[in-house]
């Protein structure tokens, strides 16, 4: 596997959780090429066959979990740990997205949301506190839109804004156990979940709000992750790395 990005010395064990396709299929082909072991939970059977068949002959373990299923987790961990030893890196990935106005959000669309984003989260990142070797760090994905409020994101929001807080509390409580959690937080970016999402109009409205005037492209998340699981962020612990071209931090937009 070969890949733009920078190396990082990011070695050992690292699991990715979503890493069957977009962002976390791209943070799994960067790992490849720092000579990681990573194991893929992914819920897709097709998504998790394809990573099988283009990752073959390299150190991947491809299994098929929900996240949300705190047994289904523990056991695919278990079936890692006995590949490749314990683990030594997780990322978490895995996430679904609505673009709804809030009055036509259903308690139940947004139950669904937050169980997967931020419910499967906290599952994985605790099941693999018990799975660890002498040091873990941990890489939750959040959302611009969990720092900033956007139309038609009030569950997706919620669940990424919920994911900050709580990634900022395991920090706090695990730091002293040699365990790091950190934050990245994509703007618009190029991958399947977004092209659900985005319509050619979306597209103009979404670019007309980024200062670098483009959707991001999952390498470059890929290669924001890769960072906070490296030896270079020893001392970063709790932190947000939002990655969204300046769409956060912009006031008023400047003409062309």
């Amino acid at each position: 596997m070969t890949s733009s990005l920078a190396r990082h010395g990011v070695a050992g064990h690292i699991v990715v959780t979503g890493g069957a396709s977009g962002i976390g299929e791209a943070t799994v082909l960067a790992l490849i090429d720092e000579g990681a072991a990573v194991t893929i939970l992914d819920a897709s059977d097709e998504a998790v066959a394809r990573a099988e068949k283009r990752l073959a002959g390299e150190d991947v373990l491809a299994l098929v979990c929900d996240v949300t299923d705190d047994d289904e987790v523990a056991e695919c961990l278990s079936q890692a740990v006995g590949a490749f030893g314990p683990i030594t890196g997780l990322v978490n990935c895995a996430g679904i997205a609505r673009d709804i106005p809030a009055e036509k959000t259903s308690a139940e669309i947004f139950r669904q949301i937050l169980d997967v984003n931020l419910t499967g989260s906290f599952i994985t990142c605790r099941a693999t506190l018990d799975q660890m070797g002498d040091s873990l760090a941990i890489v939750n994905l959040a959302s611009a839109s969990g720092i900033r409020a956007n139309a038609g994101r009030v569950a997706y929001g919620a669940s990424k804004a919920g994911v900050i807080l709580m990634s900022q509390v395991l920090a706090n409580e695990w730091g002293a156990s040699g365990v790091r959690v950190n934050v990245v937080a994509p703007g618009p970016v190029d991958s399947p979940l977004i092209s659900d999402l985005h319509t050619v109009d979306d597209r103009k409205r979404w670019t007309g709000r980024i200062p670098l005037r483009r959707y991001g492209r999952p390498e470059e998340i890929a290669d924001a992750i890769l960072f906070l699981l490296s030896p270079q962020s020893s001392y970063i612990n709790g932190q947000v790395l939002t990655v969204d071209g300046g769409f956060s931090a912009s006031g008023i937009i400047a003409g062309p």
